[in-house]
């Protein structure tokens, strides 16, 4: 039998998963900044939260089944959640003479952001845990 402590929180796994995939990915462009005709990648994965959330929460919604009055009628699509993280090339800065165009600059204000979100959803996190720690602790208080 599986537990599961909330909804949330295996959607917070996932997205410190993405952020910590990103915050290596950056460093590697920072890493590979003097490498000839390297181009800069990154990672998005808003749209793979934003689906994976909208699935997680909207089971409880009913939803409308369509009619099939006659049996050579198409069969209704399934929903999935099929989307993923993208993985691009950050493009849109002069590249080098060698070709390379990772800009310093852009790496390391990405790689802040995306440390400050890391934070971010491990407070949520803890927060999210801390939330059901109070509550079993008043329980073991009642008699």
């Amino acid at each position: 039998m599986s537990f599961e402590i909330s909804k949330t929180h295996s959607l917070l796994a996932q997205a410190m998963d993405y952020r910590a995939a990103r915050q290596d990915m950056i460093s590697s462009n920072i890493a590979n900044a003097d490498t000839p005709y390297y181009k800069p990648r990154d990672i998005s994965f808003q749209d793979a939260l934003i689906a994976q959330k909208n699935e997680l929460y909207d089971k409880e919604k009913p939803k409308l089944q369509m009619a099939r009055t006659n049996s050579r009628d198409l069969e209704p699509k399934s929903e999935s959640n099929t989307v993923k993280p993208t993985l691009f090339f950050r493009d849109g800065h002069m590249a080098r003479n060698d070709g390379n165009s990772v800009d310093i600059d852009v790496e390391t204000t990405e790689m802040s952001k995306n440390s400050i979100m890391f934070n971010a959803i491990v407070m949520a996190n803890k927060k999210d845990a801390a939330i059901f720690k109070s509550v079993i602790d008043a329980s073991a208080k009642v008699n």
